[in-house]
């Protein structure tokens, strides 16, 4: 008598289709022959440079706003610490797109705050490079939260003790011990945000806008080159996101994936 496979086989090989089809797909498609061409394209180098540097700007604020943020988070107890702790996830659930808009309606000229900056110190964030780190670091965030929560929340408050009877300041303390007990999980928190910055189009188009040389990312210049009907060019640049994404995950293979 023969058996039946079991469904969830069949089940998973569907599952195993529609995340792989669409990747080799794009690989398929590849006009190798052209990538020369395509990223040595002047508009294409710029968007490329400027993907670089928002992205790793918008890194270097989610660490310097998010560590707090994680630590307080982990280690606090006040009022109000579950919905702070619910609202700072939002940005990973939250439409990109939607995202941007509520940038727009806090930071904008006519926003919550975004008026008062421009009246007492000047700053205009729409439309700018600026806004399209605000953007990025508003997606990215989260990630390393979510990272450095866990790893303060799991460290060993012994060698905090020790450092504090040896007369260390909190500031020392943190510096000194919990960010070298807890360096892995920060370079993973990191390099996932990095990633997440680097490829985030909606809050950036929504809230920065697409300036060549200011705003334009890599994701915006796909889309500018898909509405313009050049794909060959729209495909080079997703290969290049695609590349990213594959060394992430090789960089934290054993730190997160091997977790899994």
């Amino acid at each position: 008598m023969t058996r039946r496979p079991p469904i969830a086989t069949p089940v998973a090989a569907v599952a195993g289709a529609l995340l792989v089809l669409p990747v080799l797909g794009l690989v398929w498609r590849a006009p190798w022959s052209a990538v020369g061409d395509v990223l040595g394209d002047g508009e294409v180098r710029t968007a490329l440079r400027l993907s670089l540097q928002v992205s790793l700007m918008a890194t270097a604020v989610a660490v310097v706003l998010g560590l707090p943020l994680a630590w307080v988070l982990a280690r606090k107890q006040f009022p109000g610490r579950r919905l702070l702790r619910a609202l700072s996830l939002v940005p990973m659930v939250l439409p990109p797109v939607v995202g941007g808009v509520a940038l727009l309606l806090a930071f904008g000229r006519r926003g919550l705050v975004g008026g008062l900056l421009e009246d007492w110190f000047g700053v205009t964030l729409p439309y700018t490079t600026a806004g399209a780190v605000m953007a990025e670091a508003f997606v990215a965030m989260p990630f390393l939260v979510v990272s450095m929560e866990a790893a303060f929340r799991n460290l060993d408050r012994r060698y905090e003790d020790a450092a504090r009877t040896l007369g260390a300041r909190p500031v020392a303390r943190f510096v000194r011990v919990v960010v070298p007990l807890t360096w892995p999980s920060l370079v993973a928190g990191a390099v996932l945000t990095w990633a997440r910055a680097i490829g985030e189009f909606g809050a950036t188009i929504t809230f920065a806008g697409n300036t060549p040389g200011r705003t334009t990312t890599v994701p915006v210049e796909v889309f500018v080159l898909l509405e313009s009907g050049d794909l060959d060019g729209a495909i080079v640049l997703s290969l290049v996101l695609l590349v990213v994404s594959v060394g992430v995950l090789v960089v934290l293979r054993d730190r997160w994936l091997g977790a899994l």
